[in-house]
């Protein structure tokens, strides 16, 4: 199906990330397929940007949105997100690769030519990636992505994952993991280092952030 105002395929993969400004736990990229009769269901739904949502809502929500929009999630949690920044050193990079691995994923369940994503970098980081696997898609990057409905809900479905994740996490390290970068995280990291020592940092955290130096600092 068309959209009339535009002439351009309602079909389409909304692609977004959770996670990427978080101390604490994975980065998670979703990728969402939609296409006129789920774009309909989202719409009832009152799928938005997710950073407009709670917590709690966005987990009652995601699972919807996984039962009837086809999707994949990319999910690096912290051993792996540190390994691949070292080789990489470049978070725009890892961000591109994550984004190829999602599209790359969710184009082997369906058939779709166009894909909408946040912009964070040159676009043909992410088309190289693909273009490895021979995959080629237009894809259209845009300031507040989020605005569109499939973005939307992919922006939904990686957060409600990390969220889940970082849960998961806090109840294996026996302490409680908060998300962002705050004065807060830099705690529940110095009480990581004294409980387990400064090498299970790499098991929940992303190293390379300033938050790693400010913890191991405040220990010294």
């Amino acid at each position: 199906m068309t959209d009339k105002t535009t002439r351009t395929p309602i079909e389409r993969i909304g692609i977004d990330e959770s996670g990427k400004g978080d101390y604490f736990g994975p980065l998670v990229i979703a990728a969402v397929f939609v296409d006129a009769t789920t774009q309909s269901e989202l719409t009832l739904m009152q799928v938005r940007d997710s950073k407009k949502i709670s917590d709690g809502r966005i987990l009652d929500m995601a699972p919807d949105i996984r039962t009837i929009c086809p999707h994949s999630i990319i999910a690096i949690g912290p051993p792996r997100y540190n390994e691949l920044y070292a080789k990489i050193r470049n978070l725009n990079r890892l961000l591109a690769w994550g984004h190829a691995k999602a599209l790359e994923t969710l184009l082997e369940k369906v058939s779709c030519g166009r894909a909408i994503a946040d912009q964070f970098g040159d676009e043909r980081l992410i088309l190289n990636a693909l273009q490895k696997k021979g995959r080629t898609i237009t894809l259209e990057q845009r300031h507040k992505a989020e605005s569109d409905l499939a973005v939307a809900a992919a922006s939904i479905v990686a957060r409600a994952e990390f969220l889940l994740r970082l849960r998961r996490l806090s109840d294996e390290i026996g302490t409680t993991l908060p998300k962002g970068a705050s004065p807060a995280v830099e705690l529940a990291g110095r009480m990581i280092v004294k409980k387990h020592g400064e090498e299970r940092l790499e098991s929940v955290a992303k190293l390379h952030f300033k938050t790693t130096q400010a913890v191991l600092r405040k220990i010294d």
